[in-house]
């Protein structure tokens, strides 16, 4: 089961977390990844900002004739450059420090592809990362190492409620894919008219999943995620208030996660939903919240009380008793802590 971090990494996550959130609210154009570059054309000067994607391709962004504005913008970010640049080199430092104080690290190829979505501004338009991912970051967040096959996938599964693009922030999540030039394909779904909503490096297990709240049946369209979803029920309540929390690779950047406490419950509801064929599955989800109920008892019950609130309120009390009994008989501790509940 899990245990505590250290103290000494718990308060670097903390500081990490702190620093990110700060550097997130903070405008600036010299945390822009790029540089200013002018070129000549038929004797006029124009400028450009010149930067590279996240698969190594250059670009160059057209921002118009020169002159003295775009001089005053390009001065501005040669002076806030080493400023942010010196910021990074701290994370960087603050990751490392704490992955080797124990916090858990998702590896770099799945790394590579939140940061991506992060960059994109995937999270910032609604996108909660779920799944087993989730489970990770959320142990950091809570100074938890986490234990066992329960941590095990390749998959990366994010959520987000269908709302129409102009209701808020908006991201590009598939564009945010082809960027990184990583061979990411659309998986056909069983029905070859609905849009896929899933996509796979061919040849490896790695794989992006969208989901969205509904009843399970066709893909739902996601105009500010710019792809589509499919519709899982139970879903509302997993994304519902998410958190802020910070992903230990990459150089750090922070992700939406869900409720740590919600995410336990979540798990007890769904494992016996699941159908036969599912069953490893089924097993994985209750070890998972096994390790969060028991750490959530202690830490944070008030969160625990909320989440179970917020669960009862919908109905579904005996849908998580069911859940419960398969808990009591795989972890007695943690069915100790739910039963508390009442």
């Amino acid at each position: 089961m899990a245990s505590l971090l250290p103290a000494e990494t718990q308060t670097l996550y903390a500081e990490l977390l702190e620093r990110l959130l700060a550097e997130s609210a903070r405008r600036g154009v010299g945390k822009a990844p790029g540089t200013f570059t002018t070129k000549t054309v038929k004797g006029e000067a124009y400028a450009y900002f010149q930067y590279s994607e996240p698969g190594g391709k250059v670009r160059q962004l057209y921002l118009g004739r020169a002159g003295p504005a775009l001089e005053r913008l390009a001065a501005r970010f040669k002076n806030e450059k080493p400023e942010f640049e010196k910021e990074r080199a701290g994370l960087e430092r603050l990751c490392a420090q704490t992955r080797a104080g124990g916090g858990w690290s998702m590896g770099v190829r799945a790394a590579r592809v939140l940061k991506a979505f992060a960059d994109a501004g995937v999270f910032e338009a609604g996108a909660v990362l779920v799944g087993t991912h989730a489970f990770g970051v959320i142990g950091n967040l809570l100074g938890m190492r986490l234990t066992g096959a329960s941590l095990r996938t390749d998959d990366l599964d994010l959520a987000a409620v269908s709302l129409l693009a102009a209701s808020g922030a908006t991201a590009d999540a598939e564009g945010a894919l082809e960027r990184l030039e990583m061979g990411f394909l659309p998986v056909p779904g069983l029905d070859s008219r609905h849009a896929s909503t899933s996509f796979k490096v061919r040849g490896e297990s790695l794989r992006v999943d969208f989901l969205t709240p509904g009843k399970a049946g066709a893909p739902v369209a996601m105009p500010r995620l710019k792809t589509s979803a499919q519709p899982l029920p139970f879903m509302d309540y997993l994304i519902e208030n998410p958190e802020k929390a910070a992903v230990l690779d990459a150089g750090g950047f922070l992700v939406s996660v869900p409720s740590p406490a919600r995410f336990a419950l979540h798990k007890v509801l769904i494992a016996p939903e699941r159908p036969a064929s599912q069953e490893s599955k089924a097993g994985k989800d209750l070890a998972q919240a096994a390790q969060l109920l028991e750490a959530l008892a202690e830490a944070r019950p008030g969160d625990l009380r909320l989440a179970h609130d917020a669960l009862r309120a919908r109905g579904w009390h005996a849908r998580l008793a069911r859940g419960a009994k398969r808990l009591a008989a795989a972890h007695p501790e943690a069915a100790a802590a739910l039963r508390a509940l009442g």
